[in-house]
């Protein structure tokens, strides 16, 4: 007699998880674990990290998926090594060289080039990446050996230091806005010095204003008695939104999706208009708009979160 497949009950959990991804795991196999071991209903991160990087991987289970979209919109800082004089066809050490040149490169050099890749410059995403053309990622086209033509976008590099350089290898610090590839920056820079180049190393350290602080690995996460306790509290992801106390009656209209005059009400509201995040005592209630006269607008409304 076949036996019924018995379909695994998940927990409706809420929160974030500052992931420290490994090397060698896709941004999806590592939320797949992560979900596993929390036993989540409904998960989604915030962002990929490519197979090769390390590092800050935010993690959204339940409730704080409706705010996920934030951290996709979010500058990002990274660390990475920069080799010098080897051209991969991915960028990045997940591909095979196809050039090889001599690095006679001196600080001065690099010192001079970095300027032209600070502030809003044009990027030409590469082949191996996750978008689409026609349904159809560009690295599948890429690994048929096909080159699309692409066209090039403009991003910010906000920041961009050298840490460290010892031949052939340049460390270098980059804060960038969303849509920024690093390892086209590193192979920009290593063309702009005549000698080409690719990615050995790249760690995320801040999404957002989301940090390293309180980063777990995924071994410390299988490993914990209680992983639920390694979660941030879902508002994690709105630290930098003003916040907005409201009443409990008050509290019951916004839940209610109302827009709120603010005014008459013995609040203490933001200086500045814009958005805000809500809440009635400690629960956080969403966030929303906050806009001339006082008037609050919801935006997004979660339910009471679970523990």
């Amino acid at each position: 007699m076949k036996q019924a497949h018995i379909k695994r009950v998940r927990d409706l959990v809420d929160g974030v998880l500052l992931l420290d991804k490994p090397v060698g795991l896709s941004s999806n196999d590592a939320l797949i674990k992560a979900k596993r071991v929390l036993n989540a209903k409904k998960a989604g991160h915030t962002g990929t990290l490519d197979p090769f990087a390390t590092g800050l991987l935010p993690l959204c289970f339940g409730e704080a998926t409706k705010f996920s979209q934030d951290l996709l919109e979010a500058d990002k800082t990274y660390e990475t090594t920069v080799h010098l004089g080897i051209t991969t066809t991915t960028g990045d050490t997940e591909g095979e060289a196809i050039d090889m040149r001599d690095v006679d490169v001196t600080l001065a050099q690099i010192e001079a080039v970095l300027p032209q890749f600070r502030g809003p410059i044009m990027q030409v995403p590469p082949m191996y990446s996750a978008l689409k053309r026609d349904g159809k990622a560009y690295y599948e086209y890429a690994r048929e050996g096909i080159t699309l033509e692409r066209e090039a976008r403009p991003v910010t590099i906000l920041k961009l230091e050298l840490i460290s350089f010892e031949t052939p290898l340049l460390k270098l610090a980059v804060t960038c806005s969303k849509g920024t590839y690093i390892r086209v920056l590193g192979e920009d820079i290593g063309h702009a010095l005549g000698c080409g180049a690719h990615l050995i190393q790249l760690r995320r350290t801040q999404v957002g204003a989301l940090t390293i602080d309180g980063m777990v690995t995924l071994e410390a996460l299988q490993a914990h008695a209680e992983p639920l306790s390694l979660l941030a509290p879902v508002d994690a992801l709105l630290s930098s939104f003003p916040a907005v106390q409201l009443t409990e009656e008050l509290a019951k209209r916004f839940l209610q999706g109302q827009r709120l005059a603010l005014g008459k009400e013995a609040l203490t509201l933001p200086d500045s208009l814009g958005r805000v995040r809500v809440y009635h005592e400690t629960r956080l209630l969403g966030t929303a708009n906050l806009q001339e006269y006082a008037i609050l607008a919801p935006e997004r409304l979660i339910a009471a979160v679970h523990a």
